[in-house]
């Protein structure tokens, strides 16, 4: 029985979405975030040094990193290649880079936008509220949100060409890609400009597989 060391709302709902589209009988074991901090809690130091989430264990095999652990179970357990297209293909190629979008490029500068909001709101002497709010709008302006910007009207245009990130098939790369887009939707301007992501969305979030992977992994609020 494949194990999903869970932390709530995270990267790791993805995992249990796959775990779902392939059909594979899985235990959930969930971690709550620090109510202050936000952080994993120091459990997850037991499955992993760095205690972040997700981690899967399978038999005596334990993986982390979500992209790394997508292309475990799609080695192990997609034999028939549903969720990736054939070796070679143009598909694949896509497949492969849009696997390492998710996380290599899309997710740094919505990361970056985070933290900056968090700089821009968070409790200082007055005297130097101007200064710090001055930093984090020029570090926005300058770069995080170009980036933003120009990395949505990308996948727009991608997905103008096809339906889904690799090409006509659903395939893992959507599931990679699920989180960023969530992301983006939630909280950077993912809007009715970008009228395929936004369908790609609902597309996603209609899909039976993702419905019952909310069941089982709770609270995930990046989409509510």
């Amino acid at each position: 029985m494949i194990v999903v060391h869970h932390l709530e709302n995270s990267r790791s709902q993805r995992v249990l979405w796959l775990l779902e589209e392939l059909g594979l009988p899985y235990e959930v074991k969930r971690y709550e975030r620090d109510r202050q901090t936000m952080l994993a809690p120091p459990e997850l130091k037991r499955v992993h040094p760095l205690g972040k989430s997700p981690v899967i264990v399978d038999r005596d095999i334990t993986v982390a990193e979500t992209g790394a652990i997508v292309e475990y179970l799609l080695d192990t357990y997609d034999s028939d290649g549903r969720l990736r297209p054939p070796a070679g293909s143009e598909a694949r190629r896509r497949f492969t880079y849009w696997l390492h979008f998710a996380e290599g490029s899309a997710m740094p500068p919505l990361l970056m936008k985070l933290v900056f909001d968090k700089v821009r709101s968070a409790p200082v002497p007055f005297f130097i509220k101007p200064i710090v709010k001055g930093i984090a709008d020029k570090v926005t302006g300058s770069f995080i949100a170009p980036n933003i910007a120009a990395q949505q009207a990308f996948m727009e245009a991608e997905l103008s060409a096809r339906p889904w990130f690799a090409g006509e098939g659903f395939s893992a790369a959507d599931v990679m890609m699920s989180f960023p887009l969530e992301a983006a939707a939630a909280r950077a301007g993912l809007d009715a400009r970008f009228p395929k992501l936004q369908d790609w969305l609902k597309r996603v979030h209609a899909r039976p597989a993702y419905g019952r992977a909310l069941e089982r992994g709770g609270p995930y609020s990046i989409i509510g």
